[in-house]
């Protein structure tokens, strides 16, 4: 593949995934979660289905653990975490999602399925899980992150 192409390819995914991000963070704030940004999405992804501590979290993030702490502050202001004490560590709290916390993740799956709903109607559903199934043997087996 030519770098030209190549560049192509990275220039369609990230479009593609800034797309989706945007597009599921619209379907939250519509089903009455307000507050929040992605990089809020993708600290929940990392919260579920257990929960986390604030350094599992800058991990997962890739932020510094100052960062994550403050991210954790503002979620449970807002009322979608909570912060307990880790089972297995005295010194270290877990971050897990509340009640909202959850209702929140849930409306972020029905607005991600909305997204590729629309990629099934232009692709077809054989392509669109032909395109899933390629992307899980290339993409990392790692934390989803909002940065590059």
């Amino acid at each position: 593949m030519q770098n030209s192409e190549a560049m192509a390819l990275s220039a369609a995914l990230l479009a593609v995934a800034g797309e989706l991000t945007q597009r599921i963070h619209e379907g939250v704030v519509a089903r009455g979660f307000e507050g929040l940004r992605p990089a809020h999405g993708f600290a929940f992804t990392r919260l579920t289905p257990d929960g986390a501590t604030v350094t599992d979290l800058a991990g997962h993030l890739g932020v510094t653990k100052q960062a994550a702490s403050q991210l954790v502050d503002e979620i449970v202001r807002k009322g979608y975490a909570e912060r307990r004490p880790h089972p297995d560590d005295a010194r270290a709290r877990l971050v897990v999602l509340t009640e909202r916390g959850w209702a929140c993740t849930r409306a972020a799956e029905e607005a991600a399925a909305e997204a590729v709903e629309a990629w099934v109607e232009l692709l077809g559903e054989g392509e669109v899980r032909a395109l899933r199934d390629q992307l899980a043997r290339i993409a990392p087996y790692g934390p989803v992150r909002p940065a590059w």
